[in-house]
């Protein structure tokens, strides 16, 4: 059986299908229903607007839709595409039962290529879709070991991609080979030699990442341009990691006759080192060793080139003994390559998202600052960025400007926590932005929800401190709430004022709770010194922040009820639950998801330790007090705050032993404590109906505690 796709002759120019729920025209006025608390299910089944791909000559943007559902396998998620002066309703282009991903325009703006399974593929392929001729997408690539990240050449005849290859595999069949003994063998092991051995949620195998190129025309095949190469089997060869994946970001030069990539060579340093970073080329025929384009080793981010070719930009934040820096714009001349340059100078933000505009008088910048998301504008040749636009609320998510556009116009995601992303179009003039989708407005009007206000303090070291309020449904002034303090992960991370699933501030107050959300020191979005003052101090003066903060609170806003307080926080946050659990008896009750216990477990069964080493002063056996001193378990015995575990089995960042270590020195003590172990989870709660009796438990963990209601799951101590 084909999968359909929405046909049309001239589909892009005059397809005309229904519109997605939420595009259509707007019915006649009818009297505004009452808004109701949000819920998991209204929070969990609001479509999903996927980041813009804009085509090179402006006029259309591609997106993906996801329509969630509670059974993962009726989950639906599709492309549409809108025209960029938003002058027409969104017509679905594709209609199929895997999502699409990685999906990337020809030059001509006339077809796009994407990455899916389709029906008789073991593992995700590319396809292109010609949206001029309509039809159905044709499958470009058969690779076994899969292929993704595709990106046209400049001519639109090939594309290059991504693929996990076995070493010493020149070809498809050498692969197939490899993958068929490995599955024939009567023993099952890992085997390892160097750290590191896992990321994220898996172990780490002997697969290593290549790149890829081929031409469009049926019948064709790949060419590994690196597993050939003496590069590919230098001792700690190696790309990005991500969450989900280990990339080389490759792209195509301008002329097409190179690859750009991002590689590691050190990646078997990461036990005793920082792993750095360069960026790299080679020919894209292959037979030829890749060379350093920059020379300074770090980390390197969203390669670019000009639209006029003669210069490559990127992010880049170099490493040395601190714990965090920030991610600028820099640049070298191409092709000659060469130092870097600095283009975001005397700016203490990190540059998030950019793009440059084809005339080359502008770089246009996404900054994170206090909880939002601002749009800055610098001079290409550098110079100190300039704020453009800051919206009231959230900001924007994403950033994309046609590089072959008349009237260049920047496309963008923008979002708030009580606005879901929608596909906007920046008006610089008026210093804002228009929506081109409308996906989930009826969805998020529905819901009686504020956006959070924002308040500082100055902390007892000096610092200035951002903190957000969230109130619950139907919030009267007058009347008295338990509060709870939510805190974030990183400690690299900050609050933003965005809508997010695993941790949603409005989802958590609806019961009836203000939520304290406090920036504490070694928070994003407040300058390269703020972020590193964490080091050799990772808990204690975080912790103190937290504390000092509610006090703040209870000093501005009488509605808190300051005998009713509690904790919750993951991933770091959980760490600091977990100090204010060692620390302190002021709260009822605490909720730690992926919190670290043990400093010295933590560094020996995580899937990264050097960076806590930087953070501790050293390794654990070199003498630093860090190591006991800011340890929650040094001061079990003065623990009696009810606490709630959580934890992912499959969690390598955070490994189940710090949960487990929590765990049982609750019980010592008598404690209250409940443990929730998550077999299919790993760092994050991602599975839907997982996700729901998450927050059905810490719903009821603070019921007991913060309005007294008991319930089964009350421990009588």
């Amino acid at each position: 059986m084909k999968h359909p796709i929405k046909r049309c002759a001239i589909l892009i120019v005059a397809c005309l299908v229904a519109p997605l729920d939420g595009m259509a025209e707007a019915p006649a006025a009818q009297p505004a229903a009452a808004k109701t608390p949000i819920t998991h299910e209204s929070l969990w089944m609001m479509k999903r607007v996927g980041p813009p791909v804009v085509s090179p000559d402006g006029k259309w943007v591609v997106f993906s839709v996801l329509e969630p559902s509670y059974d993962p396998d009726k989950a639906v998620s599709d492309l549409w595409v809108v025209p960029a002066d938003g002058a027409k309703p969104s017509p679905r282009i594709t209609n199929t039962k895997a999502p699409e991903e990685d999906v990337t325009w020809s030059p001509d703006s006339g077809s796009i290529a994407f990455v899916t399974k389709r029906e008789g593929d073991d593992i995700e392929q590319i396809y292109a879709l010609d949206l001029a001729q309509g039809g159905e997408a044709r499958r470009l690539t058969n690779v076994s070991t899969g292929a993704k990240s595709p990106k046209w050449r400049p001519d639109g005849k090939a594309i290059l991609f991504e693929s996990r290859v076995y070493p010493g595999a020149l070809d498809d069949e050498a692969n197939k080979k490899i993958a068929a003994e490995h599955k024939e063998r009567k023993y099952n092991v890992r085997l390892y030699e160097h750290f590191p051995v896992r990321y994220w949620n898996q172990w780490l195998d002997e697969r290593q990442p290549t790149i890829m190129v081929q031409a469009i025309e049926p019948g064709s095949k790949p060419k590994d341009l690196l597993s050939a190469t003496a590069f590919a089997h230098t001792p700690g060869f190696s790309g990005t990691e991500t969450p989900t994946s280990v990339t080389l970001a490759p792209i195509w030069s301008p002329d097409g006759t190179e690859v750009v990539f991002t590689a590691t060579l050190e990646q078997w340093n990461a036990a005793f080192a920082q792993v750095g970073h360069h960026l790299y080329r080679m020919s894209a025929e292959g037979g030829a060793e890749p060379r350093i384009v920059s020379p300074a080793s770090g980390d390197y981010e969203s390669a670019t080139f000009s639209a006029n070719g003669k210069a490559l930009f990127f992010k880049y934040a170099p490493q040395d003994a601190e714990v965090y820096h920030l991610a600028q714009l820099d640049k070298v001349p191409w092709p000659a390559g060469g130092d870097a340059n600095l283009v975001t100078r005397d700016f203490d933000r990190e540059t998030a998202r950019f793009a440059l505009t084809p005339d080359g008088r502008f770089a246009y910048l996404l900054v994170p600052e206090a909880g939002k998301e601002n749009l800055y504008r610098v001079s290409p040749a550098g110079g100190k960025p300039v704020l453009m636009v800051a919206p009231p609320t959230g900001g924007y998510t994403s950033l994309e400007i046609a590089q072959k556009a008349a009237k260049p116009a920047l496309i963008a995601s923008y979002g708030s926590s009580v606005s879901p992303e929608e596909i906007v179009r920046i008006d610089l003039a008026e210093r804002s932005h228009v929506n081109l989708t409308q996906v989930d407005d009826d969805a998020a009007a529905a819901i009686d929800w504020q956006p959070p206000e924002h308040f500082y303090f100055t902390s007892a070291k000096g610092r200035s401190l951002h903190n957000m309020i969230v109130r619950p449904p139907a919030f009267d002034p007058s009347k008295k709430y338990p509060m709870l303090v939510l805190i974030h992960g990183g400690a690299a991370s900050n609050n933003p004022d965005q809508i997010g699933l695993r941790w949603n501030y409005h989802l958590l107050a609806a019961p009836g709770y203000v939520i304290l959300m406090t920036d504490y020191t070694g928070s994003t979005g407040f300058g390269e010194k703020f972020a590193q003052a964490i080091k050799l101090d990772p808990l204690k003066t975080p912790g103190d922040e937290i504390n000092e903060a509610v006090d703040e609170a209870l000093k501005r806003y009488s509605f808190i009820d300051g005998s009713k307080l509690c904790v919750a926080g993951a991933s770091y946050g959980g760490h600091l639950a977990n100090w204010i659990e060692a620390t302190t008896t002021r709260y009822k009750c605490i909720v730690s998801h992926a919190g670290e216990v043990d400093l010295t477990s933590q560094w020996g069964t995580s899937d990264g330790i050097y960076g806590r080493e930087l953070t501790n002063g050293g390794p654990p056996w070199e003498g630093s007090p860090i190591w006991r001193d800011q340890s929650p378990i040094t001061y079990a015995a003065h623990w009696k705050t009810p606490m709630l575990l959580s934890i992912g089995e499959r969690d390598f960042r955070v490994p189940i032993n710090n949960t487990l270590e929590n765990w049982a020195t609750l019980q010592r003590m008598h404690v209250p404590s409940r443990l929730l172990v998550w077999p299919d989870a790993w760092h994050w709660i991602t599975k839907p109906e997982d996700s729901r009796h998450f927050y059905a438990e810490v719903h009821e963990w603070l019921s007991i505690y913060l309005k007294n209601e008991g319930s089964r799951h009350e421990l009588d101590q």
